[in-house]
């Protein structure tokens, strides 16, 4: 015992010393026996420290490095307004704007006698109750703060301003008080924690809607009372039979459902002009049964419907899912192909068919799986998209009959108001909401390892988010961008956000040049002409 005593402390700090020296030295082996990475062959061990930062680079520019407005796929100000608007029901700031006003952009056009609070057509009649945290006391290493239950203003339409879907066309238009709803977003891409709060967080601020997506309905989309888009992709989930094909008795029951208002066909998506892409390791049994496939099987949806490859075919589905439904039908487009919208456009008009609304997806929007080359390059952003959709519209005189939802980062009150005055009805919002339910921005959702159990179907994971806390946040956020569209149409000089349009906006160039969208779109028509003309001289020579 006395000699254990007497080298026992000699005999740990040999083995603390051995142990890591063994541990390098059997790594510096390692690394310059491999065959895989040269840096680690020339440099073993030193090689690692390139590896390791280049993991945690990511990380260290968004909490480091970056500076606020330099962040993508959104800026850490952008993050941080989602979080405050949804966390404290807040979206006061002070000192000044960050935005760099040297860079060309669109600004909305304020009047020289702005409307007041009082002249503004907004529906407060009725508060919703909600939840808010309060910071009592904010240290460098502490923050103290505590939850309380509040009465807010809802910022609804009011009756006469409320946009309608389907209104004149089909025997259930679909009647919103609110100009902002969640984009198609499936259960299986988000958890069910996550597609539950969102339900319960949109039922609670009601005005507003929540897209399915393609992966068809599931008790969490129903869960809050929200009324619901439910999308139809080439996939047909929970639309179609055991052998693939659309079910028509499958579609009379979901259009029999209280909750659903609306159906929307999905073309193409703005991230992805393909189909679907669900990992195998996110289909559950549920998610499985409610698609009508095999769990744990990866999907991937064809990148169209196979049934449908002309205008006419198309809507003549839409016409037969119309009666039958008695709902107002949408589809959802990315614009590339101009010539071929024009054609779409020309064939509504002379037929009288064609869709209740239009959601136009820009290239920039999100998903849950894509590849780069599909994401970065392929279908326009919104602000280019949205006006040429408009503007076709108005000229083939069918724009009174189509409503039109726009998509692509349009998270904050602003670019909604942007994007209304361009021409857009309606705005759909994807990653806002992500946020609002506690996304970081980790982009990992297509592998089923979504820190914050936002994207991913993993129970441990999940667990970390809880639906009773997070639902009151995307309330608050969705109320909050309807507020911030009522100021923004008090400072244009108009009653409601419904009554911007294109006057109230103008595009500042780097010079310091200004447009309006009209002029910029009477440019492009200008420049189409030129390149058509030269092209119709080079076929007659």
């Amino acid at each position: 015992m006395g000699k254990i005593t007497k080298y026992l402390p000699s005999a740990i700090l040999g083995s603390t010393v051995a142990a890591p020296l063994a541990y390098i030295a059997y790594i510096y082996q390692k690394d310059n026996h491999q065959k895989q990475h040269a840096i680690l062959r020339n440099f073993p061990l030193l090689g690692r420290v390139r590896y390791m930062t280049e993991h945690i680079g990511p990380e260290l520019r968004q909490y480091l490095f970056s500076g606020d407005n330099e962040g993508l796929p959104f800026s850490r100000i952008q993050y941080q307004n989602i979080v405050k608007a949804g966390k404290y029901n807040e979206r006061l700031i002070g000192f000044g704007s960050n935005r760099n006003f040297a860079e060309d952009g669109f600004y909305i056009r304020n009047s020289l006698f702005p409307k007041l609070r009082t002249e503004l057509k907004v529906d407060n009649s009725e508060k919703v109750k909600t939840v808010k945290y309060v910071v009592d006391n904010e240290g460098l290493m502490s923050r103290k703060e505590h939850r309380e239950e509040v009465l807010t203003d809802p910022y609804y339409l009011r009756d006469e301003d409320a946009v309608v879907l389907g209104e004149g066309y089909c025997r259930e238009p679909f009647r919103i008080k609110g100009q902002v709803g969640m984009s198609a977003m499936s259960y299986g891409a988000l958890g069910e924690n996550a597609i539950t709060a969102l339900s319960k967080g949109l039922g609670v601020a009601g005005g507003t809607w929540m897209n399915t997506g393609e992966g068809g309905i599931s008790d969490h989309h129903l869960a809050g009372g929200a009324d619901l888009i439910m999308q139809i992709g080439p996939g047909l989930f929970g639309v179609r039979t055991a052998g693939g094909e659309f079910s028509w008795e499958a579609f009379k029951e979901k259009s029999e459902m209280e909750q659903v208002k609306a159906f929307e066909i999905k073309l193409a998506q703005g991230a992805k002009t393909r189909g679907g892409h669900l990992e195998g390791n996110k289909v559950t049994e549920e998610i499985a049964r409610i698609r009508l496939i095999e769990p744990g099987k990866t999907v991937n949806s064809p990148n169209r419907f196979t049934e449908y490859d002309s205008f006419d075919k198309l809507f003549d589905f839409i016409e037969e899912l119309r009666e039958v439904g008695g709902k107002p039908v949408g589809m959802k487009i990315v614009v590339g192909d101009v010539e071929g919208l024009e054609e779409m456009v020309q064939i509504m008009k002379e037929s009288g068919k064609g869709p209740d609304f239009i959601t136009i997806d820009g290239g920039e929007g999100g998903t849950g799986a894509t590849y780069q080359e599909l994401s970065d390059s392929v279908g326009l952003p919104i602000m280019t998209a949205l006006p040429i959709v408009d503007e076709l519209l108005r000229q083939y005189e069918v724009r009174d009959r189509v409503k039109l939802i726009a998509s692509g980062k349009l998270i904050t009150p602003d670019k909604i108001a942007i994007a209304l005055s361009m021409g857009a009805d309606l705005v759909n919002i994807a990653r806002g909401f992500m946020i609002s339910v506690g996304c970081i921005m980790a982009e990992v959702c297509h592998t089923n390892t979504c820190p914050v159990g936002v994207a991913t179907t993993d129970p441990d994971l999940q667990d970390g988010l809880v639906v009773g806390e997070k639902m009151y946040r995307v309330a608050n956020y969705v109320m909050s961008l309807r507020a911030g569209l009522f100021n923004i149409a008090a400072a244009a000089g108009v009653e409601s956000p419904t009554m911007l349009e294109r006057k109230h906006l103008t595009h500042k160039d780097i010079q310091g040049r200004i447009s309006s969208v009209g002029s910029m779109i009477h440019k492009i028509e200008q420049e189409e002409k030129k390149e058509k003309d030269v092209e119709n001289l080079t076929v007659k020579k």
